[in-house]
């Protein structure tokens, strides 16, 4: 596998061939074979298991993974195009406030729906690019610590004195998806508002130079002391490592429940805190602008959506788990998952949380 730092003096930008609409399965396979290599970034570890699964269907062509958040994704993207450099072809990221103008009106990244699924996926999640599953960023709970449910009934909690410096979440001044979560709760600000007066009792009043109610929220939970990390494992092993007495509460993906067991954690969300646990968000495919393997990525998009078996094989394997939420229509839902129509998360509406998102953050950062 190679280093980021080889990525970034990866080849210099040439034409792009073109990728003939009308391809059959097996001659697409023959060009990314004859290309050799597909190179993929990803805002999700779980490609290496995609990469082992891919080269084991395809020993033709190597699969180059780099495990690279969305943010970072789109400012390392960005840059290697206005340098001259082509370094990837398949981008695998989330952010939808920010990636569809940031890299899609450009013409950085282009969407590709295979045509053996285009059936399969509802029209919203094809377009402006596919969206592979969706994922969250909801409020977790350690559950040996509480068996009975959680700690917690209302967002408003978190901010009471009981969970001073007991709230965990990653520093959203470096991630998107976490900054994303605190959008949505300023833009849910009407439903903030009737939290706060049902958790105290009395309607909520506005601090000077706040203007709702989300807006409140955030501020009072960084006034108490909400404790900011550098990466979701972080708040997975602060918050569900077994064994803790008064363990602390925190913000992550409900996905990462597939890693109790091997990670000695008790994570579980808590789905029907007010008004909401979270978000739940796409998260996307695309082929990146002047890919140098552009038949491979196509291929490689092709088998991230799975097979036709029941739960879509091992392409699918790594996110056929509780808390990921597959766009494709005909595969069942995990068992262990809450249902999609019961599951309280708000859906982020991207060109809302857009057009809100800097507000949020200068607001973040006026308070640290």
């Amino acid at each position: 596998m190679k280093s980021i730092a080889a990525a970034a003096c990866g080849a210099m930008l040439i034409a792009a061939p073109a990728l003939a609409d009308d391809m059959s399965m097996a001659d697409l396979v023959a060009a990314a074979e004859a290309e050799g290599t597909v190179t993929v970034y990803s805002f999700t570890s779980r490609v290496f298991k995609v990469e082992s699964a891919f080269e084991e269907a395809y020993p033709n062509i190597d699969l180059v993974p780099f495990d690279i958040s969305s943010t970072e994704q789109i400012a390392r993207i960005t840059a290697e195009l206005e340098a001259g450099i082509a370094s990837a072809d398949v981008a695998y990221l989330a952010d939808a406030a920010i990636v569809v103008g940031a890299l899609v009106e450009p013409g950085h990244l282009t969407g590709y729906v295979p045509p053996a699924f285009a059936d399969r996926i509802p029209d919203n999640f094809e377009a402006p690019l596919m969206a592979h599953r969706l994922s969250t960023k909801v409020l977790m709970y350690n559950e040996e610590a509480h068996p009975d449910g959680p700690p917690v009934d209302n967002l408003w909690a978190l901010t009471t004195d009981d969970w001073r410096g007991r709230v965990i979440m990653v520093d959203p001044s470096t991630r998107g998806d976490y900054l994303d979560l605190l959008t949505e709760i300023v833009l849910q600000s009407d439903a903030m508002a009737a939290a706060y007066e049902a958790q105290f009792g009395i309607p909520i009043e506005l601090d000077d130079g706040i203007a709702n109610a989300g807006e409140q929220f955030v501020a009072d939970l960084m006034a108490n002391d909400v404790v900011f990390v550098s990466s979701t494992d972080d708040v997975n092993a602060a918050v569900g490592a077994i064994g803790q007495e008064n363990p602390p509460i925190g913000f992550t993906s409900y996905s990462d429940r597939r890693d109790n067991e091997e990670e000695g954690w008790a994570l579980q969300v808590a789905n029907d805190v007010a008004p909401a646990p979270g978000i739940i968000y796409p998260a996307f495919l695309g082929i990146l602008e002047n890919a140098p393997n552009p038949n491979a990525a196509k291929l490689l998009i092709t088998f991230m959506m799975g097979d036709d078996s029941e739960t879509g094989g091992p392409a699918l394997a790594p996110f056929y788990v509780a808390g990921d939420y597959l766009t494709r229509t005909d595969i069942p839902p995990h068992p262990d998952a809450i249902p999609l129509d019961g599951f309280n998360a708000w859906r982020i509406a991207p060109e809302a949380t857009g057009a809100a998102r800097q507000d949020v953050a200068d607001l973040v950062l006026s308070l640290q």
